[in-house]
């Protein structure tokens, strides 16, 4: 079991992708009012959500919890085995930041929430 569960009381944004993230925290004014994520008003406004990291020689998860002026990992976990090779399977040797497929969001919310 990782150490994930020390974050079970943190509000995590399951439906974050990286993407989401850089259109609200870094290119301000980039989304409307009536997205499902309306455009950040100060620094006080943050999110906290789960990417996949492949840059490494595995891929790994990371919880970041971002506002306007910095994105900080609050921890990083290894995928297990076979949830990291399912995640390769589908993307294969691609480099980058990734939202988590349904599979890791499972596994995420059992090890967080289930002790």
């Amino acid at each position: 079991m990782s150490n994930l569960s020390q974050f079970s009381d943190l509000q995590i944004d399951w439906n974050m992708s990286p993407e989401h993230a850089v259109t609200m925290y870094l290119e301000w004014g980039n989304n409307d009012w009536h997205a499902e994520y309306p455009p950040v008003r100060s620094k006080s406004d943050y999110s906290t959500y789960f990417v996949v990291d492949t840059w490494g020689d595995q891929p790994v998860v990371r919880l970041v919890r971002r506002n306007s002026e910095a994105a900080i990992d609050l921890i990083e976990v290894p995928l297990p085995p076979r949830v990291a090779n399912a995640f390769l399977a589908e993307y294969g040797d691609l480099k980058g930041l990734f939202e988590p497929t349904p599979e890791i969001k499972k596994w995420l919310k059992k090890e967080l929430y289930e002790k």
